[in-house]
């Protein structure tokens, strides 16, 4: 059976009904802060036992692409990632919305999404063997400089000041370190407490370095959250289209970063995003307008975090190795369904897994006309709801939301802690964005430089094991390029101003 006959298998009515409702629900629950990707992918895993193969995978699919999507909505309209795929979308998209362009924020974050979700769909379905296969080049050593290479990013996330970014860095870092040793299991900072022995729960302090400080704030100010005035009513596609025309090369190179990004497993849509945004910045000649509403940063960050959803599959689908934490939810309904991922699964098992990647396809276009309409929706709702119903149904929200994880109320403790924390550094200039990068990737650079010293001791030669390996050596370049890049751009504009003085 040809490729027209698996594409026509997913365009049957059933399949078509699961990837709409399925794009819907993932839609609705990650635009709930902490709501995550994964819990929306392990919540309705059950109702697809049941069904068909390539059917279960098709519903699966939508809900996960439509949940990282979903994140946007209150990333741009509460400054709130819905997950943490959006952290970066934070950036510009809520300086847009405060500016009255939310409804514009909310079209180029659906369009830019479609974009990069094809990209990635693309790549799992003309790439994934041989794709999968440089991915299995990854050892520790690579994550360890991968994860240096997203730290390095800390200095573009200080808001004006990098020795205060840096700062909220390192505090991202110690946090981190909390608990019980990954590799080791040393026990560190937990003091008397056992509730800290797992460590912070990264959507515990997702939730509380960005929801908390916005409900004090919007408490503690009695202006309007959003401004509406003078905004145009609807979708604005004329005018999202053009800027997505304009920005046609950084929609693109951010989504093949983001599919390169979701192939690595456990990498994931919140690093791919805010390497992607770094990479925007760092080549547009509007630099300095990231963070104050940059329309290409919501463009480099969506579509990056769309991109890892067929990027993750890539590993899951040829080596059974989840590329990212829905993927690994996934594998398991795959399991269920009798289903052996491998090199095999593309020659014995065709019919379902390219029918599965045609409906990912299918459901990343049907996400257009979907996002568009509850975008439109969320937008108008969100400016007219007044902040005395706002407010609690956010902090209900936070509540659910960190409590639901691991069914555990120490970690709402921690939410709560770690966001009045965040908002009393607030008041002194400290953005919560380098905290929670320091927190995610510290526990990724931790575990990877400690294994890969430990190899690097076993064979005898350390210095060669991290800095003797061509992927690591392509990494380490990268990251000179990024630190040194800004200081040579920032030298040769004044090198111009001098020449025209």
């Amino acid at each position: 059976m040809g490729s027209f006959e698996y594409l026509l298998a997913a365009l049957t009515p059933l399949n078509l009904l699961l990837a709409v409702a399925g794009v819907v629900a993932g839609t609705a629950i990650g635009a709930l802060p902490g709501l995550t990707a994964t819990m929306a992918v392990a919540v309705l895993v059950p109702f697809t036992f049941a069904m068909e193969p390539a059917s279960a995978l098709i519903a699966l699919g939508a809900i996960y692409t439509g949940a990282i999507y979903g994140g946007a909505y209150a990333a741009i309209l509460l400054n709130t990632p819905g997950t943490p795929s959006s952290i970066a979308t934070t950036f510009d998209g809520y300086p847009m919305a405060r500016a009255g362009k939310g409804d514009l924020a909310l079209t180029l974050a659906c369009l830019s999404s479609v974009v990069g979700g094809l990209v990635g769909a693309g790549f799992l379905l003309l790439l994934a063997p041989p794709m999968a296969t440089v991915a299995l080049k990854f050892g520790p050593v690579e994550y360890f400089w991968l994860a240096v290479f997203g730290l390095t990013l800390i200095a573009s996330l200080g808001e004006g000041s990098t020795v205060k970014g840096l700062i909220g860095g390192c505090l991202g870092l110690l946090l981190s370190m909390v608990g019980v040793a990954e590799v080791g299991g040393d026990v560190r900072y937990v003091g008397d407490s056992k509730a800290l022995l797992g460590g912070i729960d990264i959507v515990s302090a997702l939730i509380g370095l960005y929801c908390v400080p916005v409900l004090i704030e919007l408490v503690a100010t009695p202006v309007a959250h959003l401004d509406a005035a003078n905004r145009v009513a609807g979708f604005r596609l004329p005018e999202a289209l053009s800027l997505l025309k304009r920005g046609k090369f950084n929609l693109v190179r951010s989504s093949v970063l983001g599919t390169l990004v979701g192939i690595l497993p456990g990498a994931g849509g919140s690093i791919a995003s805010l390497v992607a945004y770094s990479e925007a910045k760092r080549a547009s000649p509007r630099r300095e307008n990231f963070g104050k509403g940059e329309p290409d940063g919501i463009l480099a960050t969506e579509s990056a975090n769309n991109a890892t959803v067929g990027g993750g599959f890539i590993p899951t689908l040829v080596l059974g190795i989840p590329g990212t934490p829905p993927d690994a939810i996934i594998l398991g309904a795959l399991l269920v369904q009798g289903i052996r991922t491998g090199p095999t699964l593309f020659t014995q098992q065709a019919p379902i897994v390219y029918t599965f990647i045609w409906g990912l396809i299918l459901a990343t276009i049907i996400m257009l006309p979907v996002g568009l309409l509850i975008g439109r929706f969320a937008f108008r709702s969100i400016v007219a709801i007044p902040k005395a119903v706002l407010v609690p149904a956010v902090a209900l929200l936070t509540v659910l939301g960190s409590f639901a994880v691991h069914n555990n109320i120490h970690e709402v403790q921690q939410m709560v802690v770690l966001g009045l924390i965040a908002w009393g550094l607030g008041r002194f200039g400290f953005s919560a964005s380098p905290i929670v990068l320091g927190l995610i990737l510290g526990s990724i650079a931790e575990r990877g430089f400690v294994q890969g010293h430990l190899i690097g001791g076993a064979r005898g030669n350390i210095w060669g094991e991290f800095f003797g390996r061509p992927i690591a050596l392509a990494i380490i370049c990268f990251i000179l390029l990024g630190l040194l890049w800004p200081w040579w751009a920032a030298r040769r504009a004044r090198g111009r101003e001098s020449a025209l003085v």
